[in-house]
């Protein structure tokens, strides 16, 4: 059984910066992925970033390639998400999820059902 807890969610202004963390914890599972999905008002829930933990591998959407970035502590199964220009449309609920069960290919990494554990989600409000 895994957990998840994120934190870091906020309200900022445009152009801010805002750091998101998620804490994996459980008894002896194995974490091949960890990953940042996002889903704002109307819209249907998209893919951020990911890291394969095996070699730390880093995957990123387009559209936030460039403003965000991920991270790990891998001892501690952490995941990170560093968030920069902070743009109105970044707002969303954004959440967390672990793979626990196999190692994760380009395709399944990028895809909600890659991952079998979510986190309940903290929102991020970029508004002036």
């Amino acid at each position: 059984q895994v957990q998840l807890v994120e934190s870091g969610g906020g309200f900022v202004q445009p152009g801010g910066s805002l750091r998101l963390s998620c804490s994996a914890s459980g008894h002896t599972f194995t974490n091949y992925a960890m990953a940042w999905f996002r889903q704002a008002p109307g819209k249907e829930r998209e893919f951020v970033a990911a890291i394969r933990w095996s070699d730390n591998n880093a995957f990123y959407s387009n559209s936030m390639k460039g403003r965000f970035t991920a991270s790990r502590d891998r001892a501690k199964n952490t995941l990170f998400l560093q968030m920069n220009s902070l743009r109105p449309e970044d707002t969303a609920v954004y959440y967390c999820a672990v793979n626990t069960r196999s190692r994760p290919i380009q395709t399944t990494i990028k895809s909600q059902q890659g991952y079998d554990t979510w986190g309940q989600g903290t929102q991020v409000t970029v508004s002036s």
